[in-house]
């Protein structure tokens, strides 16, 4: 289920990545713009338009044919050749060498290697944004994956936020966790919504634990070394309590 809270640190968060879009890479901080990004090539949408009080040709395409899609296609980027690592560049200014091997086998053939960039940027700025409102969120937002590509994003520009990968490495998104992916401990629930429920079972099916939250608040589990299944729904995701639970 989607965390409410993120959903909204999104929306905040899209003016201020925006705004930064065009810095240079110059500079150390490895979060920098790898690239002065050269403002949005589509056009701006049209708003709609006036009824015409006299005759005037039925369509307007000048206006819309710049708005065909380039190679920057989302789809692209997951699957397809990819542009050597020696021929990635930027159209103005330079990359530094992290921005560099961060973008190593992740520009497809066509695509401007500073969109790609742009978005592994955006994930550090949310985590960023993410880490100063609240903790928890942060880590489970990450965990989830609602936060897409964070690890390789933090390793390769924002390193200083390792630790939220690595403590959610430990952690249990909402959904049903069963067998090795089971590790006895001490969890508490991240911003879990007021439809927050769980179970624990054991060897045959047998029910070890369960409740649920109506309040939103953060609540404690513990998973037993006897349990076999973990089911949570509504609850985002579980934190360990202390060191890698």
């Amino acid at each position: 289920m989607r965390n409410p809270f993120l959903a909204c640190a999104a929306v905040v968060l899209t003016a201020a990545v925006l705004a930064a879009c065009g810095s240079s890479a110059d500079g150390n901080d490895p979060e920098a713009a790898g690239a002065q990004r050269p403002a949005a090539s589509g056009p701006s949408v049209p708003g709609p338009s006036a009824t015409p009080t006299t005759p005037a040709p039925p369509a307007a395409p000048a206006t819309e044919e710049p708005a065909a899609p380039g190679p920057s296609a989302p789809a692209a980027t997951a699957e397809g050749p990819k542009t050597p690592s020696d021929e990635i560049t930027p159209a103005t200014g330079t990359f530094t060498k992290k921005q560099k091997e961060y973008l190593e086998d992740r520009v497809p053939k066509g695509m401007d290697p500073a969109a790609v960039l742009q978005t592994g940027q955006e994930t550090c700025d949310k985590l960023r944004y993410l880490v100063k409102a609240d903790r928890d969120t942060a880590v489970g937002a990450i965990a989830t994956q609602e936060i897409p590509d964070a690890p390789a994003a933090v390793a390769g520009l924002c390193p200083q936020h390792q630790d939220l990968v690595d403590e959610a490495t430990y952690a249990y998104a909402d959904g049903i966790h069963t067998g090795k992916t089971l590790r006895p401990g001490v969890y508490r629930s991240a911003s879990p919504t007021t439809s927050c429920s769980w179970q624990i079972t054991g060897a045959g099916g047998k029910e070890l634990a369960s409740g649920t939250s109506d309040t939103g608040k953060s609540r404690k589990i513990t998973i037993p070394k006897s349990a076999r299944t973990f089911t949570s729904t509504g609850c985002y995701a579980w934190l360990a309590e202390g060191a890698q639970g």
